[in-house]
């Protein structure tokens, strides 16, 4: 863990690990700048040593880390809570951590709407929403991650009649390489806008954003057993049925656990348990998984065993909208998640089932997730233009260990090519500059926006790199 100095305010920033030796005077710099940070994230799939980490409290010492790389030369990347399962945070230059500007700026009740600091957690933003009345409309599975992280890799959760989380951004300010601060919404700055909202981080640094939010409400969810072929039969039906649907497909079987969740006046209740949620759904399994490691060909059986264990009666939960969108992510794990056009979902998935029968060495950890999500107009979104089903697969790491999963991620990255997959940016992929120039009409158009903004590359690192070069 860090040895930073302990701040009240980043008492739930626990998604990344830190750690330095004993601060000393010679580890400071005149904008509070410390040497010997090591970054990991939370997967701890990706790691790095920045040779300089600042924790800014204000608009000007984000300006002075700045003007300090623009005259040392030195590149920036901003962190957040260090979710994402991919080296896009990281960097050998200066990282700016956002946990101390974390502030909420104003609600505005009547339009339904918050301002806040760049760096707040979902997690801290929550109980806050709560305290007025409000809600955001849809939320991923993890908390435990920043407003300006969550919108600038293109996080999303499921809803046909929703978008990704960074649509229900309606205002946002982003701070240049220059220093330069740029107010940017539908009527200010529009076009910079319908990139920012997807930004990668590699715009500038977003200080503030003003998120659309909903009249609190409550969910209720309701999972039940069913097979592969009756989903796929009936998606539609399914999709009209509920507003945030999803289902859970169990590899190497034809097993599926559908997951409704819609608005509910009922108390909150769970049917949770500790013993089946914890000590066979997490303990039990990760033994198991760690015994696959040596004995691949128990994997198809434990898929099997666990959905008939834990996943064939029905269940349901009702609860606070943002206590039933996220969950506990237990496991450490490799995670590939791509949006394809919503028509192409049976296609894809009976394709992916047929690899893995005709490919019996290659195994695949339960489940594959499968949402989705409207279309939207913001430039390097995963559902650019069109409504998208995402499709996310996902290899355990237990006890730590790494896993075989490279035969498998290139399988499913061939199939999500084949019918027109776009790539989460926060997570694993081998896509280059040429693929996303195939896969998004205005990859042109974001490019010109990102070289007049940072013409010498200030936020740019080794993942940025393959995405534009």
């Amino acid at each position: 863990m860090s040895d930073l100095p302990e701040d009240p305010q980043r008492r739930n920033q626990g998604s990344e690990m830190w750690s330095q030796p004993p601060i000393s005077a010679t580890a400071m710099m005149m904008v509070h700048g410390y040497k010997g940070v090591k970054f990991q994230n939370w997967a701890r799939t990706y790691g790095c040593c920045p040779e300089m980490y600042y924790q800014p409290t204000s608009v000007e010492e984000i300006r002075e880390v700045l003007a300090l790389a623009r005259q040392q030369n030195k590149r920036v990347k901003v962190v957040g809570g260090g979710h994402s399962p991919s080296d896009i945070a990281c960097t050998d230059g200066f990282m700016i951590h956002m946990g101390k500007m974390n502030r909420i700026l104003q609600v505005d009740k009547e339009k339904k709407q918050v301002t806040v600091e760049a760096g707040i957690l979902l997690a801290d933003l929550h109980p806050e929403l709560d305290k007025h009345g409000l809600s955001m409309s849809n939320l991923g599975a993890v908390s435990d991650v920043t407003v300006a992280g969550v919108i600038g890799s293109g996080t999303h959760n499921t809803g046909i009649k929703h978008g990704i989380l960074a649509t229900q951004v309606v205002a946002l300010t982003l701070m240049t390489a220059d220093g330069t601060i740029l107010e940017c919404s539908e009527f200010s700055n529009a076009e910079l806008f319908q990139a920012a909202r997807v930004h990668l981080g590699c715009l500038g640094v977003i200080l503030s954003l003003t998120l659309q939010c909903v009249p609190q409400f409550h969910l209720q969810e309701t999972s039940f057993p069913s097979t592969l072929k009756e989903v796929l039969d009936n998606l539609d039906s399914h999709l009209k049925k509920s507003e945030y649907f999803r289902f859970l497909w169990f590899p190497h079987s034809e097993n599926v656990s559908v997951i409704y969740q819609d608005h509910t006046n009922k108390p909150p209740f769970s049917s949770a348990s500790w013993f089946w949620d914890y000590a066979i759904g997490f303990y039990l399994l990760e033994f198991l998984l760690w015994i696959s490691t040596f004995l691949p060909c128990l994997v198809g059986w434990i898929n099997r065993f666990f959905f008939w264990f834990l996943f064939t009666g029905k269940r349901e939960n009702s609860n606070l909208s943002h206590k039933i969108f996220t969950y506990e992510c237990r496991f450490k794990q490799h995670v590939q998640d791509w949006a394809i056009p919503r028509e192409k979902t049976k296609e894809a998935l009976l394709e992916l089932k047929a690899m893995l029968e005709a490919h019996p060495k290659v195994v695949a950890h339960y489940p594959v997730e499968v949402r989705f999500t409207q279309g939207d107009d913001i430039l390097l979104s995963p559902c650019f233009q069109r409504d998208s089903c995402y499709m996310n697969i996902i290899m355990y790491r237990p006890y730590g260990k790494d896993v075989p999963r490279l035969d498998y991620w290139l399988a499913y990255e061939t199939i999500m090519k084949k019918v027109g997959g776009r790539p989460h940016w926060a997570k694993a992929h081998n896509c280059t500059r040429k693929d996303f120039e195939k896969m998004y009409p205005a990859f042109p158009k974001f490019c010109a926006i990102r070289e007049k903004l940072d013409p010498s590359g200030m936020f740019l690192n080794a993942y940025l790199e393959k995405v534009f070069y």
